[in-house]
């Protein structure tokens, strides 16, 4: 299969696709799965029947059955539709599609995303993206230049062009850009802070589910080298309220480590202490005791702030976004001792002491 044309819309994701040697003679469901690897068999099926899939200069509309053939041209298309709608205890909810510009030149654009908008097309989520949406407004390739998981919101870097894309991804490598997040947890147990968590992360071949990243010990063979700090902002007897300051960059760092040490994240499907959870939610079998478990329907984490040397070090910048409304939301109904204002100032603190200190 090789990729001849591909289009990211608002509303509509496009692909034109040629067959290759290898693939001569495949069924075009069998074809369509090698490239819609997130869709099941029937959902491949569905797509066929519906006038989704075309190939070009045969009698339309295609049975599943069909064969394809050496050197044909597949157009594979996906509407928008309900694809990436979300729903919490039965309820669909009300996802912002906008990120909030915090700073944009002819080089880069930083913004705080949205929870539930993913960094760029991955899966079936092919709309709701910081590259797509910015791709539409300025016509021309977006480049992500580091990942947030698609539930965890804030400051999010993007390139405008490959070369200034290339810049900022070095000084992700050599640890010049320096990240803070904040996160609500579950508290397990009495933490003492700050701390640094230095415990390496790896995934384990018989453990469900696969995504999950395992803590082994700092002097251990297993996993890769990761490193976390984190700072205290609020202990009470059922919450945490902390910054993390991760060092590395390894998947799902913070909220592994964080549960490592005894505070699992606020609506953490997958860090908590039922490994089962998750598949449910995936499944769309949770049940009402799942989502009264979870409280929130995203984990609890937001990048709060991000330091980049940019465009050099004597103009290095601290890109900044609030504390989002779902998190503040949730505080102010069950945390009502927590002063939000008094909190973001003591933030801002922090995180410039911090920064200096990693500079």
């Amino acid at each position: 299969m090789n990729e001849i044309y591909k289009h990211f819309g608002p509303e509509k994701y496009e692909v034109l696709l040629g067959v290759s040697e290898d693939e001569d003679g495949m069924r075009l469901d069998q074809f369509c799965a090698l490239h819609l690897i997130s869709f099941s068999r029937q959902q491949i099926k569905k797509k066929i029947s519906n006038g989704e899939v075309k190939i070009i200069n045969r009698p339309f509309p295609h049975k599943a059955s069909v064969k394809v053939y050496h050197r044909e041209k597949i157009e594979i298309f996906t509407l928008r539709g309900d694809c990436e709608d979300e729903y919490w205890n039965g309820e669909k909810l009300d996802l912002k599609f906008v990120p909030d510009t915090i700073f944009e030149d002819d080089n880069i654009v930083v913004v705080s995303k949205p929870p539930y908008m993913t960094t760029h097309p991955s899966g079936k989520h092919l709309f709701n993206c910081a590259t797509v949406y910015f791709e539409n407004i300025l016509g021309h390739t977006i480049h992500s230049v580091h990942r947030l998981d698609r539930e965890t919101s804030g400051v999010q870097l993007l390139g405008k062009n490959p070369k200034a894309a290339q810049k900022c991804t070095s000084l992700f490598e050599d640890n010049k850009v320096h990240k803070c997040y904040f996160l609500i947890g579950h508290k397990k147990k009495e933490v003492n802070f700050p701390f640094t968590a230095f415990e390496r992360l790896g995934n384990k071949d018989d453990f469900v589910p696969r995504q999950y990243n395992h803590c082994f010990p700092e002097d251990s063979t297993f996993g890769k080298h990761a490193e976390t700090h984190f700072k205290e902002l609020y202990q009470g007897d059922e919450y945490i309220l902390a910054l993390a300051f991760p060092k590395t960059g390894r998947q799902h760092q913070i909220r592994s480590h964080a549960k490592h040490h005894g505070f699992q994240l606020l609506g953490d499907k997958l860090y908590n202490d039922d490994h089962t959870l998750f598949m449910r939610f995936k499944d769309k079998g949770a049940t009402k005791e799942d989502h009264d478990l979870m409280q929130i329907s995203r984990h609890a984490l937001h990048a709060l702030a991000l330091y980049l040397p940019y465009p050099n070090k004597n103009d290095s910048q601290i890109f900044r976004s609030a504390i989002p409304d779902d998190l503040s939301g949730w505080l102010r109904e069950n945390l009502p001792k927590v002063n939000l204002k008094e909190t973001e100032l003591l933030i801002d603190k922090i995180i410039e002491e911090r920064f200096n200190e990693q500079v």
